[in-house]
């Protein structure tokens, strides 16, 4: 049975699910959605900038597109709805525009400092946030939230890889770098591109859907091949 969780608690019965074994190596995050609440941050600023070039959409359909994506790998679709080259320029701006919103307003996911802190000692420092953004966001956003203790030299991003997720290198590249295998590590995930690589790499992997905008839904994380769908990060405390 697995521990998907639609009234708030989780479900007890993962204790019995062979599915999770209880001697992983590591613990591997995604960033935006899972530790970070920067989602509506980076999608306003993005949204705005589409619109001004041309491509006017609504913030849930700007989500559905674009979420858990770098935005570089989505040169075709932007540069087909606007009509534009998408410029290194361009590109420059919206990270700036970005930053400086993340700056002004992100915060942490409910229970991410607690539960990074005690699962950082409980695996002796064998966790890493392992991103599909850029590295300067991924740090700004650790740095702003109080996390950053807690990832210092485990930080990796996709855009340093030759493929960024749903490809899996950057979970692969957590998982070396921690010397564990991936097969006995634990990915945590917001969205299905993310699941999809942490699948990929051999990784047991985690859904993680609060019931608010900005998260793809346990149904998607399930199909995409997450074991478990949890709607509180407390509750990866408890399954692990």
């Amino acid at each position: 049975m697995r521990a998907g969780v639609s009234n708030g608690c989780y479900d007890p019965c993962w204790r019995k699910d062979p599915d999770l074994n209880p001697k992983y190596e590591a613990v591997l995050f995604d960033c935006d959605g899972v530790l970070v609440d920067s989602e509506s941050i980076t999608n306003g600023v993005l949204r705005d900038m589409l619109e001004e070039i041309g491509w006017k959409l609504t913030a849930a359909e700007c989500m559905r597109i674009f979420l858990g994506k770098a935005l570089k790998d989505e040169k075709a679709i932007i540069e087909a709805s606007t009509g534009r080259p998408l410029t290194e320029e361009w590109l420059a701006s919206f990270r700036a525009r970005r930053n400086e919103q993340l700056e002004l307003r992100v915060g942490p996911i409910p229970h991410a400092v607690e539960v990074v802190a005690e699962l950082h000692a409980r695996f002796e420092g064998r966790i890493a946030c392992a991103t599909g953004a850029d590295r300067g966001k991924a740090e700004l956003q650790l740095r702003k939230c109080g996390l950053m203790q807690y990832f210092e030299g485990r930080l990796f991003s996709g855009h340093d890889l030759p493929r960024s997720k749903p490809a899996p290198d950057v979970y692969l590249a957590a998982a070396s770098a921690l010397g564990a295998d991936p097969k006995r590590c634990v990915v945590v995930e917001d969205t299905t591109v993310g699941t999809t690589a942490g699948v990929a790499a051999g990784a047991t992997v985690i859904g993680y859907s609060p019931p608010v905008p900005g998260h793809d839904g346990g149904a998607l994380l399930r199909a995409a091949g997450a074991a478990f769908v949890v709607e509180d990060l407390r509750q990866v405390r408890e399954l692990l």
